[in-house]
């Protein structure tokens, strides 16, 4: 099984493929001033098994296109939305977030949730704003520096595994540039990461070993996961996601 299979299947019955939460989601929902308005067309990239799809099409008057190329994830999604009566406002979409066959102004809002880093935090704010209706809604978390200075290991870590990594300020200077206006930021608290991400993967790691049998990928993959999660306990001041909403602005 090559390492991306082996990957779906560690994180296929995850609650989350990523830091982040329910409440996060209904925050940014807030920020973004979209409550109360009806008719919303919505697409929601990199959804994973689609928490945060579940979410907008719970608190909204929405449609959500929920696009991921994993279609693993999207079936768990699919089965989710069948089961709490939102299959009729949530669409799954298998394509990658590099080539998403959408029109040009067609969405009233674009959500990220941790995944917006596979094509890199510029890239794809520049990309995906052409989706975008007139004033419509980005709404995005992203690995953020949390200080200006950190710990020296920590910062090897991240750079080498997301050379975008940076401080909330430098992420909204690049909003700025790619026009969007900034309308709300917060960073993601620590039971993001450890309750709703990172403590229910520790427990999927000795069952994934075993169903592998322990094999040199898995167990690499399941070291580098623990390495992980240690870092983020040791560090969390330095380190999270920040939750950035913003507006498109006139071209």
């Amino acid at each position: 099984m090559d390492e991306l299979s082996l990957l779906v299947d560690l994180h296929r019955d995850g609650p989350r493929q990523g830091p982040g939460g329910d409440d996060e989601t209904r925050l940014a929902i807030t920020l973004s001033g979209l409550s109360g308005r009806t008719g919303l067309k919505i697409a929601d990239i990199g959804c994973g098994t689609g928490a945060a799809a579940l979410v907008l099409a719970k608190e909204l008057d929405a449609s959500v296109i929920a696009v991921d190329f994993l279609p693993d994830f999207l079936h768990h999604l699919g089965s989710v939305a069948a089961r709490e009566h939102l299959d009729g406002r949530i669409e799954t979409l298998a394509a990658s977030m590099e080539s998403l066959p959408f029109e040009e102004q067609s969405f009233d809002a674009i959500w990220s949730e941790g995944a917006i880093y596979n094509i890199g935090f510029a890239n794809g704010i520049r990309a995906w704003r052409r989706f975008l209706k007139p004033g419509g809604i980005l709404a995005v978390s992203e690995l953020t520096w949390l200080t200006q200075d950190r710990p020296a290991a920590l910062q090897q870590y991240w750079l080498r595994a997301y050379d975008e990594v940076d401080t909330a300020s430098a992420k909204m200077a690049i909003l700025e540039r790619h026009g969007f206006a900034p309308v709300g930021y917060f960073a993601l608290p620590e039971r993001c990461w450890l309750d709703n991400y990172y403590r229910p993967m520790r427990a999927r790691l000795a069952p994934f070993l075993e169903r592998h049998g322990h094999s040199e990928a898995a167990t690499a993959i399941a070291a580098a996961q623990e390495h992980e999660i240690t870092l983020y306990e040791q560090h969390s001041a330095f380190i999270g996601y920040g939750y950035y909403v913003a507006r498109k602005t006139a071209d």
